[in-house]
């Protein structure tokens, strides 16, 4: 924390983060996808709160923001390598591990925000056991009320009906291998893949069952080339000290996937 202070000329409030969004061009009635590295901000008066309240201020009553609210950790231990658990601790993992509850399962390697905006008023959360999705504002129940476990970044995912409906994606001090988003992409660029088989601890009939699902690979240091494509159809500028991109999600999308199927 004295080093973020050290770097920032003076604190950020949620009046100089609200202009700092008003002026990279995030508006009233928008649907919008976050990604944020909170420290990036620089020192933030309340932090995730702040930043949470600020955006959502900018959006106003009629628009809709959305933040991916992944447990990646409710997977098979078998399978975990970043790092890897001893052969002899998988099955107990596995039978120990408790089902996802939308409501209770922390996000998992996502940053504060993201942890917090799953408990705020209002927010929705889509019933995926790995991949979920958190929105709150009229599109909400629209964007996450559906979420297959097969495919979960493809064409019946949130990520495809926010496609649909003209997401901006929001970077705030993070690279473009955040951008959830992109995995849309990656189905579209390679809709012949092979599928890998995952699971997770799922609730069904009142009983905690372990439930397998068909899922793909996916490259996101592959996006850094998708970032590069998209040069000049962001808006850039900063938020707090944080670099800030704001694009278009179809541009976003649609441009991923030709960059995609040539690499």
């Amino acid at each position: 924390m004295q080093q973020i202070i050290a770097e920032t000329d003076r604190p950020r409030t949620r009046a100089s983060l609200a202009a700092d969004l008003a002026a990279l061009g995030v508006a009233p009635g928008q649907l919008v996808m976050l990604h944020v590295s909170l420290r990036a901000l620089g020192f933030v008066v309340g932090g995730a709160m702040t930043l949470l309240d600020a955006v959502l201020d900018r959006l106003g009553p009629d628009g809709t923001l959305m933040m991916p609210a992944h447990s990646a950790d409710l997977s098979d231990p078998g399978q975990w390598a970043a790092p890897p658990v001893p052969a002899g601790w998988v099955e107990e993992i596995r039978a120990a591990m408790p089902a996802y509850d939308p409501a209770r399962t922390p996000t998992w390697g996502l940053g504060a925000v993201a942890e917090l905006f799953r408990t705020w008023p209002g927010v929705m959360r889509s019933n995926h056991p790995a991949a979920s999705v958190a929105a709150r504002g009229p599109l909400a129940a629209e964007i996450v009320g559906r979420h297959p476990l097969d495919d979960p970044h493809g064409e019946a995912s949130p990520l495809a009906r926010a496609y649909d409906r003209d997401v901006k994606l929001l970077l705030l001090g993070v690279g473009w291998n955040r951008a959830t988003l992109l995995h849309l992409a990656e189905r579209r660029a390679w809709p012949d893949a092979a599928p890998v088989s995952a699971g997770a601890p799922i609730t069904r009939d009142g009983r905690r069952v372990w439930q397998t699902y068909r899922d793909y690979d996916s490259d996101p240091e592959r996006f850094a080339a998708v970032g590069e494509a998209l040069a000049g159809d962001v808006v850039r500028g900063k938020v707090g000290s944080a670099a800030a991109i704001l694009v278009d999600g179809r541009t976003a999308v649609d441009t991923a996937v030709r960059v995609l199927a040539r690499s």
